[in-house]
């Protein structure tokens, strides 16, 4: 695969995608619902992934019939995820490495994401992540979540690139549909909870951050970093 030489940028989808919170959502959310003696099921987590948590937690709401509001179910959510966070936040295989690799490149990085703006800064100052991204933007910094492309669409704009020349990695559905309704070039680097999905419109389907066909849109070098 030859390079693309109009990449100029790289935006990360954030859970499930350069982080491994996505799996935390699943104990999250069998908690939540335990307690109220229901069940999570994959279908509801594939309804609710890439979404924003007030547009995930009201899914869960309506298909279960819950007596609980959002702001009821972020509050739990919040207190779940802090102990799941302290002991089991871990990048996702091969993050760092590609993250040096862009470092290495120049090509200037952004994050784009349906998690909260509070939720984004917590995990990156405790990954010393902080100081790695040009841009990050949050479910706080738009008014319509994925699937919409809003989210993208301003990542483009804050780094100064059209967004055909911007390359997203994005882990579910929802996700890549927003990349490509932006017109990015979209990989989808699907996880365990979400390689059911479908990434109709993604340049390709990544075997994780590390396939070398994303090193070769990006023209990267490929050596040991």
């Amino acid at each position: 695969m030859l390079p693309t030489p109009s990449l100029q940028a790289v935006v990360f989808d954030l859970d499930g995608t350069l982080l491994n919170t996505e799996d935390l959502y699943w104990d999250v959310g069998e908690l939540i619902l335990a307690r109220r003696g229901r069940q999570v099921t994959r279908a509801l987590l594939d309804e609710m992934m890439g979404r924003p948590s007030r547009v995930a937690l009201q899914i869960m709401i309506d298909r279960h019939q819950l007596d609980a509001t959002v702001p009821q179910l972020q509050a739990e959510t919040t207190e779940i995820f802090q102990g799941l966070l302290d002991s089991r936040l871990a990048l996702m295989p091969g993050a760092m490495e590609l993250l040096n690799q862009l470092r290495a490149a120049r090509l200037p990085t952004a994050i784009a994401t349906s998690s909260s703006r509070r939720f984004l800064e917590d995990v990156l100052v405790r990954l010393q992540l902080a100081d790695r991204f040009q841009t990050t933007l949050t479910a706080d910094d738009v008014a319509e979540g994925k699937p919409h492309p809003e989210i993208f669409l301003k990542a483009a704009e804050r780094l100064a690139v059209e967004p055909a020349s911007m390359l997203v990695l994005e882990d579910s559905a929802h996700g890549v549909r927003a990349a490509v309704a932006s017109g990015a070039f979209t990989v989808a680097v699907p996880g365990d909870h979400s390689r059911q999905h479908d990434f109709a419109g993604a340049a390709f389907v990544a075997t994780g951050l590390l396939d070398p066909r994303i090193g070769a849109a990006l023209g990267l070098d490929s050596s040991p970093t």
